[in-house]
């Protein structure tokens, strides 16, 4: 079998849900280790944050965002979609952005900014040329948010590095992140939900548009007057929890694999709150809480889900998640009160918080590594190619 043609390169999510265990893995045990000290920070001209933000953000999220969307734009526009050489150009493009970020600080800036830059690039443009080219048989209209999306993830990303604004440059990339994420839940919740228990949950275009719209306008927060970014992320907040309302979270909660999407969806809420109220009080956190309730609580929560119903379902599986799928869940869950919730009561135990979060993930994304790398790198069982 020629490497190309191998079960790994047949479709996008394999190698890269393969790359985004290896990242949840080793990257948050990084940090903790970098931010207590026990290693040193990586050898590139940012700082350990930069560092941090960039790797959880545009490694760990973009191996997980960039898998998935290769796989649905193909299913969205019914292409047969990236494989073989395509798809190991850019996993080798992320490997590559890895090592720069980590190591290259010696790299002139013209090489150093093509390491960090042609994976993101490459597939945005990739994804971007495929909803444009096919765009008359696009299943969902409003996959129109992606090509605003895709080209503003690397304006974020060189805020964050280049542009002397790392704080807009992350804030940017929390907001691509979730409006990402509500475009995802809105679709894939109503399936869930309909399959788990056989009920419809609200579909209401005059209450998701408006959603979507306030979550697009928030990407540009850091070139707007803070009173209105206040304003539109609560606006934001109070129409997800109206419609929150009309899912049946009664029924989501009843079920792990379910209801941690709901846990996501609710950690976006709380994570607008927290940055409308914060415009108006002054609450006293310890550590970033805005920023871990989004990555911990929506991206933490719902990423793990995600990862293990595509792998079995895209490989001819049935999707049923096991005792031990339900234990990766509780898990991250426990991760989540551990980083943002425990501190709060318990301020001298921040840095033992962060090791414990960090093991979690470590312990979660190597179950999801040990379980399902081996069925990423098999072909169908259903006999399908792809």
């Amino acid at each position: 079998m020629f490497p190309h043609t191998h079960p790994l390169w047949l479709v996008g999510f394999r190698p890269f849900f393969i790359l985004a265990c290896l990242a949840g893995m080793i990257l948050p045990v990084a940090w903790a280790l970098i931010f207590s000290g026990s290693l040193p920070a990586p050898a590139a001209p940012f700082t350990s944050v930069q560092w941090h933000a960039h790797e959880m953000f545009f490694g760990f999220g973009w191996a997980v965002l960039g898998g998935f969307l290769l796989t649905s734009t193909k299913n969205w526009v019914n292409i047969r979609g990236y494989h073989g050489p395509a798809l190991m150009l850019l996993a080798g493009a992320w490997i590559v952005e890895r090592l720069a970020m980590s190591f290259g600080g010696g790299l002139p800036l013209p090489l150093a900014m093509l390491a960090n830059n042609a994976f993101l690039g490459s597939i945005a443009l990739m994804l971007l040329w495929t909803l444009i080219r096919y765009r008359s048989q696009d299943s969902y209209r409003d996959n129109a948010f992606f090509m605003v999306m895709l080209p503003a993830f690397l304006f974020a990303k060189y805020l964050m590095l280049y542009g002397n604004d790392f704080t807009a440059g992350y804030g940017m990339a929390i907001a691509l992140f979730r409006l990402a994420f509500l475009v995802m839940l809105e679709r894939t919740l109503t399936g869930f939900m309909k399959a788990a228990f056989q009920t419809q949950i609200l579909r209401q275009p005059k209450l998701d548009m408006p959603i979507k719209l306030l979550g697009l306008l928030l990407v540009f927060e850091f070139a707007l007057p803070r009173p209105l970014t206040a304003a539109l992320s609560l606006a934001l907040a109070v129409l997800l929890l109206i419609r929150f309302a009309f899912w049946k979270p009664q029924l989501a909660f009843k079920r792990i694999d379910i209801g941690i999407m709901y846990v996501g969806y609710l950690a976006i809420v709380g994570q607008l709150l927290i940055e409308a109220l914060g415009h108006v009080i002054n609450f006293v956190w310890i550590g970033s809480v805005s920023v871990h309730l989004f990555t911990f609580g929506a991206m933490g929560s719902v990423i793990p889900a995600m990862i293990m119903r595509i792998s079995k379902g895209h490989t001819g599986r049935k999707v049923v998640f096991d005792g031990l799928d339900r234990a990766v869940l509780y898990i991250m869950l426990i991760a989540l009160a551990v980083r943002v919730v425990v501190p709060q009561f318990v301020p001298g135990a921040y840095l033992a918080c962060i090791h414990a979060a960090a093991t979690c993930w470590l312990l979660s994304f190597g179950i999801i590594a040990w379980r399902y790398i081996p069925m990423l790198m098999q072909p169908r069982i259903d006999g399908k190619e792809h």
